[in-house]
């Protein structure tokens, strides 16, 4: 049995943050009913197309298993289908810009009366305060939300990083409190507002940051790459590729680095496999020297030490030194580039990564769920073409018959007749 088996969502989402979230609730077995505007859909199907006339990968891979039905929520006839949806759905979603769903008609007092066990949830850019109506997207929740702050060189500007943290990470905390308020709807019997904010998502993920915004306090941030040669500010600088945590990373050149971009590891030194580094690298005095045998000694130091380590590291390709290092409980990590990481066998075998059937793209990669669930897994199925499943949600849905169906056709509710079903 699939985990939100039963359970249906009315899915107002389009780009990436809402997608996300309601796609993950789908792979958690919820029947996901996208609503789209007849003729045009999320803006996602036609952007960044790699083929002419076929949905972009953008949009299948924020969309599988779900169903699109098209609507126009301004025509009379299809204001009440809508108004179906809303009486029959558990969860409303929406990452509509603010107030957009109010002037739909579907304000939260309406959505209530309609009904009261409705779970309404949204992602915004912000939250109540001074910017609650601006647009926000990826790069501006990061740059808002404290990442591109803390994140590149101190010699250089903030940058953003190639995680969507923003979007993704913000679809992330939605379906998190989703899933919370159906438990709590158990309790209850009644639903509630689910709002996640993208500048708020952002800065939880940088929680390591404020952490150290305060330790600054105090004195300099010794783990930084800035101690002890350089001055702190009053903020948190940026600190490369330095680790977040206690212990002192850094990424390393490996062989074959002049000619291949990815040609790097990830190295912590760790105190407790110090003396392991040590003796694998060539350096055993380093072990009782006092200058190095501590970690309060050695970091002073880290920059001539990762210099040092790198010197090895540079002979080895950077699977060799995980596989030198790995056996030995000493943390570090090959950079694998997308390329690598799509032709990973062990991704395909836990359906990390999968492959797709498309009707009209063929066969595609997409990540599948990043959460497994030993009594609930997750099957990841194709996105839906545009309106495909109109007639199905009118009559197995809402129970409209065949006339009805017409009716509404003919009102220009729901758009043209959609094509013949593609195959599954």
């Amino acid at each position: 049995m699939k985990a939100l088996e039963g359970v249906k969502i009315l899915d107002f989402t389009h780009v990436q943050s809402g997608p996300t979230c309601t796609q993950l609730l789908a792979w958690l077995g919820a029947d996901v009913i996208k609503v789209e505007r007849p003729g045009v859909g999320d803006a996602t199907r036609q952007q960044l197309q790699d083929i002419e006339g076929v949905d972009s990968l953008y949009f299948t891979m924020l969309n599988h298993n779900k169903r699109s039905i098209t609507l126009d929520s301004k025509n009379k006839e299809g204001k009440e289908v809508l108004e179906r949806l809303v009486k029959t759905c558990d969860i409303l979603v929406e990452n509509f810009a603010p107030g957009a769903l109010d002037r739909m008609g579907l304000t939260w007092a309406r959505i209530q009366e309609l009904n009261p066990r409705m779970i309404y949830a949204s992602v915004k850019g912000f939250g109540p305060g001074p910017y609650e109506d601006c647009k926000v997207y990826e790069n501006v929740a990061q740059c808002t939300g404290g990442s591109a702050s803390t994140t590149g060189f101190d010699d250089g500007p903030p940058v953003v990083t190639g995680a969507q943290i923003g979007d993704s990470g913000t679809g992330l905390h939605l379906a998190f409190g989703i899933v919370a308020a159906l438990y709590h709807r158990e309790k209850s019997g009644r639903g509630q507002r689910v709002q996640a904010a993208m500048q708020d998502g952002v800065l939880n993920l940088c929680r390591v940051k404020l952490r150290d915004q305060q330790r600054l306090a105090h004195g300099p941030l010794t783990e930084y790459p800035q101690y002890p040669d350089e001055e702190f500010g009053e903020a948190v600088p940026r600190a490369g590729n330095a680790s977040g945590g206690g212990q002192p990373g850094w990424i390393l050149k490996c062989k074959g680095w002049e000619t291949d971009p990815n040609a790097y590891t990830y190295f912590i030194t760790q105190a407790a496999v110090w003396s392991k580094i040590c003796e694998v690298i060539g350096k055993p005095e380093w072990i009782t020297d006092p200058d190095y045998a501590t970690p309060k000694a050695r970091l002073p130091k880290l920059k001539s030490i990762f210099d040092t380590i790198e010197q090895w590291t540079m002979t080895k390709t950077k699977f060799e030194v995980m596989d030198t290092f790995n056996p030995l409980n000493v943390p570090c990590g090959p950079i694998l580039s997308m390329k690598e990481l799509a032709e990973e066998p062990s991704l395909r075998k836990t359906g990390t990564i999968v492959e797709v059937d498309h009707p009209e793209r063929g066969t595609y990669l997409t990540v599948g769920m990043p959460v497994k669930l030993s009594d609930s897994p997750a099957e990841v199925k194709r996105s839906p073409l545009l309106g495909e499943h109109t007639d199905e949600i009118l009559t197995s849905v809402l129970g409209y018959d065949a006339a009805e169906v017409e009716r509404i056709r003919a009102s220009g509710a729901i758009g043209a007749a959609p094509a013949s079903k593609a195959a599954e």
